[in-house]
């Protein structure tokens, strides 16, 4: 049996002794270029602190929403009227605004069409995009027909006079319409099933840009790749369609006795109360008249959605229904819900979405923050995996531990980026990396690690070390650094990069670094500083830095800004006779420009093994250290991180041994 020799056993035979130059062959690392006291995490502003939280004097700008649509299910046209309340909470007098207008994305004429091939699908052509009819706005108690310019995904309106600074208010009346993509087009979609079409309908009605306090009006394009960055506000819709359609949508029911029968409404109220998934509507009543409260003509669908970014909804007259209660540490009211066609159901596919949903749900309140919506909802339908606040779209076809990864992903989502309302189109990392990482976690507590571990698209696929099959990626020349803008990374790299890597990044902070409480009390800080905000990603390094103690500005610059690699190395043991000691002298060395702690490994040939973690400071200065170690055998092996806990893109040099 090895022994174990125990740290502070040996804690005074264990030292560095401080030689000079760099080791024997060149090295790529340069301590200054790590460990630069005047590296700057980023974006500055008056209106955030320091510490990376938002500053007394912090402002932010609102949307409120009222919408009302009519939705054509035999054109598939959504026809609408909405009007926006926009205020403006900043001290700049506005003198134009701007709208993001993301269904013309898809339109032949856009500047998404001219860079991907993604309007063209199975030879088949489709032009899509707004149409406005009617655009006016009332601004210091006078209307005017509003005078605007459209440039692809963007409209901008010029206004007769200024939207005052410190609370203006501005009301933007649109009419428009347009026709919803088939599957496989956008984050939008319709697809037939054996009692019906399923409707998936988002980015469904023109929106706010957003002005802040970094950059004024944020007006990227919308390409594809590069998501949302929405102003928060509340949202009251309405969706007029076919009495024999059911919808699912952002928020809470308005008028369920309008829309539901009494039956439904009785399963609804003991759904509400159960914490075991119940039926809503019965896969034997899809299609059939007991399931619609009226038999012939429209209904209309009333629902609000408090201090959210956005809304989305899907319809379809081949849903089944399934809901639960949602367990919050407050106590607080929300449910977990399910929609899907007949072809989804079943015990080991959809059957059990409801209850992921309701779990993942029920772990990221407990880990972060409370969900604040009133109901989780997951939709079965032509979109693979799309995340909207309180609702999102997964694959119809699904099932077992992929449903669960797809459910738990989409819906954590809901911390990342709709609670903490980051900028996707910029810094995709701060919702796909963080969300991937929760859900890491989520895939470990979810009954009992029914799945775990998380091993998917998003998060080493091929089933291994994630530390170490993050390498290839490291070792991609092509690949960018983690903060690109997400449309300028090649799509094949978007998931490696901006999920995984990201994620990985944060769990070597967690487990590696710091250690759980440290981390998790500091990314509990941030989420609870930036709920419902807009947070940059400077914010989030320096709330990092501020609540766990510790300087990672090494971290942020090495793993996130920059692409630097890890190399950590033994470069050589000499044993030495010094007084009365044997003291062997282990030199090891960081030859690549990442920096890392080190936990190095040493075995003596009488089985004892001596272990060590050694602090990232042991590189500042230089890149090599000389550790004078006494021995009572000689030496068998040294070992640089033999855990495999570190993403080292040389591991042949790892290792000592007696035979090397």
């Amino acid at each position: 049996m090895k022994q174990f020799i125990k740290p502070f056993l040996i804690i005074t035979f264990f030292y560095f002794l401080f030689n000079n130059g760099y080791g024997q062959d060149k090295s790529k690392y340069n301590p200054h270029e790590s460990f630069n006291p005047l590296f700057n995490t980023g974006q500055t502003s008056p209106y955030r602190n320091a510490d990376g939280s938002p500053a007394k004097n912090y402002w932010q700008n609102r949307a409120d929403y009222k919408i009302s649509v009519n939705f054509n299910v035999k054109n598939k046209t959504v026809s609408g009227n909405e009007t926006i309340t926009y205020t403006n909470n900043s001290p700049v007098n506005l003198k134009y605004v701007w709208l993001q207008l993301d269904q013309n994305r898809l339109n032949k004429k856009s500047r998404s069409s001219v860079i991907s091939s993604i309007l063209n699908t199975n030879g088949k052509s489709f032009n899509g995009g707004f149409k406005l009819y009617n655009v006016k706005i009332k601004l210091n108690g006078k209307v005017f027909t509003a005078v605007y310019l459209i440039s692809g995904t963007r409209m901008q309106i010029k206004l007769p006079g200024y939207l005052k600074s410190n609370g203006g208010k501005l009301n933007i009346n649109i009419k428009y319409s347009f026709v919803l993509p088939p599957q496989g087009l956008g984050r939008s979609g319709w697809m037939k099933t054996k009692n019906g079409i399923t409707y998936d309908v988002a980015q469904w009605y023109p929106r706010m840009a957003v002005y802040d306090d970094l950059v004024g009006w944020n007006t990227l394009p919308f390409l594809g790749s590069g998501e949302f960055y929405l102003e928060y506000g509340n949202f009251d819709f309405s969706i007029t369609l076919p009495y024999n359609f059911i919808i699912a949508a952002s928020g809470k029911l308005q008028n369920p006795e309008e829309v539901l029968t009494k039956v439904q409404r009785v399963r609804l109220k003991e759904a509400s109360k159960s914490g075991k998934t119940k039926f809503i509507i019965l896969p034997r009543e899809v299609g059939k008249p007991v399931s619609r409260p009226v038999k012939k003509g429209n209904l209309t669908w009333h629902f609000k959605m408090q201090n959210t970014r956005d809304v989305s909804w899907a319809a379809s007259n081949a849903f089944i229904w399934d809901a639960a209660k949602i367990k919050l540490p407050s106590g607080k009211k929300s449910m977990a819900m399910s929609f899907y066609p007949v072809e989804s159901a079943g015990d080991s596919a959809w059957g059990r979405s409801t209850e992921y949903i309701k779990k993942s749900v029920e772990i990221y309140s407990k880990l972060w923050f409370e969900y604040p919506y009133p109901a989780a909802i997951s939709v079965a339908g032509p979109v693979g995996g799309m995340e909207y606040p309180g609702i999102v779209f997964c694959n119809w076809s699904v099932k077992g531990a992929k449903l669960f990864q797809i459910n738990t992903h989409e819906i954590g989502h809901n911390w990342f980026p709709m609670i903490v309302g980051s900028n996707e189109r910029k810094n995709a990392w701060m919702d796909e990396g963080f969300n991937t990482f929760q859900n890491i976690y989520a895939t470990e507590l979810f009954n009992n690690g029914e799945y775990a571990p998380k091993r998917d698209n998003e998060y080493a696929p091929k089933g291994g070390n994630p530390q170490q099959e993050i390498i290839p990626l490291m070792l991609n020349k092509k690949a960018p650094p983690i903060i690109s803008y997400a449309d300028g990374i090649p799509r094949k790299l978007l998931h490696p990069l901006e999920y995984y890597k990201a994620a990985l990044g944060l769990v070597l902070l967690r487990e590696y670094i710091l250690g759980n409480k440290r981390f998790d009390y500091a990314f509990r800080t941030y989420v609870n500083n930036w709920a419902f905000k807009h947070p940059a990603p400077s914010d989030f390094f320096k709330t990092m830095n501020n609540a766990a103690g510790e300087n990672l500005s090494w971290f942020w610059k090495g793993w996130f800004i920059k692409k630097w690699k890890l190399d950590q190395a033994v470069e050589k043991v000499e044993y030495k006779n010094l007084d009365t000691s044997q003291i062997a002298l282990i030199t090891i060395a960081n030859k690549n420009k990442l920096v890392m702690p080190v936990i190095i490994e040493i075995k003596e040939r009488s089985g004892k093994i001596f272990r060590k973690k050694l602090p990232v400071e042991i590189w500042e200065s230089k890149n090599t250290r000389t550790i004078k170690y006494h021995y009572s055998s000689k030496i068998d092996s040294v070992i640089i991180d033999p855990d495999m806990l570190l993403p080292d893109v040389n591991r042949a040099n790892n290792i000592w041994s007696t035979g090397k």
